[in-house]
């Protein structure tokens, strides 16, 4: 394994912890300490890492692509929506959190590298854009709206009662649409990662 897989592979691992982190900074905040109480908020990668969505699949995606793409989960961590006190829009705000904070890192980052890329060494410009790069994708891939992604909170919770059976559909049928997903949507909105990318960092 090349030292940029490594690199990168570490890059996704605490991308996807903060990923995760934020999602139970969010339900503390809204008034459930359940993610607190197991000690999960924590930066430490061993309590959130998950054997296979955390480091076989990534290793295994960036050695097939050549350190070009890494996809990979972590233990989603816990809450307890009844703890909420927003209980209508209160998992959309969990659930964007996630998304939340690798967009906010992406453009801490990139700004950076826009503003100040006379004062950074290439090294370090290669780091930050790969920072920048697994970010943005964490970001975009979560908030597509396909269970277990983020982005179906935001529509689950949203539609009206008289979708019930829609609702019931996604869910009973999660993991076809996601796996239709990964084959053949994912690819055509990958574009939108790169055109993102330059947007923050600049030609």
């Amino acid at each position: 394994m090349s030292i940029i897989t490594i690199f990168t592979l570490v890059v996704f691992i605490y991308s996807v912890v903060i990923h995760e982190v934020a999602h139970g900074l969010a339900a503390q905040a809204l008034g459930d300490n359940t993610a607190r109480d197991l000690g999960r908020l924590s930066l430490n990668p061993f309590k959130h890492l998950d054997l296979f969505g955390s480091v076989i699949l990534p290793v295994f995606l960036l050695l097939i692509s050549g350190g070009g793409f890494a996809f990979g989960y972590a233990k989603p961590v816990p809450y307890n929506p009844n703890n909420l006190r927003d209980q209508k829009y209160g998992p959309i705000k969990v659930a964007m959190a996630g998304p939340a904070s690798n967009i906010l890192i992406a453009l801490a980052f990139g700004l950076m590298l826009r503003f100040f890329s006379n004062l950074i060494g290439p090294g370090i410009s290669d780091l930050f854009a790969s920072i920048v790069f697994i970010n943005l994708i964490l970001a975009v891939f979560n908030l597509m709206p396909i269970p277990p992604l983020d982005g179906h909170w935001v529509l689950v919770t949203l539609l009206p009662a008289r979708f019930d059976a829609f609702r019931s559909f996604l869910y009973r049928y999660g993991i076809f649409l996601f796996v239709f997903f990964i084959l053949f949507i994912y690819p055509i909105i990958y574009p939108v990662i790169p055109w993102l990318m330059k947007l923050i960092v600049g030609a």
